[in-house]
């Protein structure tokens, strides 16, 4: 589940992605994001965001082997206590 920035013109976000757990490392959720990646490129968009939790290991890892780049993490980004390690994806 993504969506189009609508005050952010070059953007595109990530807001939910999920494969079954008998479906993982299948290559589903490569081809997921190859989807919403091109789509976002079709329409314009440069700039591909996401974020998770710090103790999302396996999404970090993932995401890095998509080639986004990772930062955090950020301290409070949620809320109060709700701390998020942020990825950006130049198209």
């Amino acid at each position: 589940m993504g969506f189009r920035s609508p005050d952010r013109a070059e953007e595109a976000y990530v807001h939910f992605t999920g494969v079954a757990p008998r479906h993982r490392r299948s290559g589903l959720g490569r081809e997921m994001y190859r989807l919403f990646t091109d789509a976002a490129l079709a329409e314009g968009r440069s700039l591909v965001r996401a974020v998770t939790s710090p103790s999302n290991e396996r999404s970090i890892a993932f995401h890095r082997s998509l080639g986004f780049a990772v930062t955090g993490p950020f301290a409070d980004y949620d809320g109060p206590g709700d701390d998020r390690v942020c990825f950006a994806l130049q198209l």
